[in-house]
């Protein structure tokens, strides 16, 4: 049996950081969701910032877009994306592992 220490949310952050340069996003389960995100938030430039749809196709890094949500995303967006995990996340030693 193993005592798991407290872990500060700023390591926690970046334990997933790490995580995510480390796996495929599609095994993840996480890319359809923020394929879609990425979608509305194009529409939302389009619709309601008037902005021209040709600024709009820009391709946005998915990689890098998980990141942000993790260092700047509220809580919830937090909570979101880590429930679109297919595998278990684990704790051990301060350091995140999936199962």
């Amino acid at each position: 049996m193993w005592i798991n220490h407290a872990i500060n949310e700023t390591d926690l952050i970046n334990e997933l950081i790490e995580l995510i340069d480390a796996v495929d996003l599609d095994e993840l389960g996480i890319k359809e969701k923020i394929k879609q995100e990425i979608m509305r938030i194009n529409r939302f430039n389009t619709e309601v910032l008037g902005n021209k749809k040709e600024k709009n196709d820009i391709d946005i890094d998915i990689r890098n877009y998980v990141k942000y949500l993790l260092k700047q995303g509220t809580i919830l967006e937090k909570r979101e994306l880590l429930s679109c995990f297919k595998t278990k996340l684990v704790l051990k030693d301060k350091k995140i592992i999936l199962e």
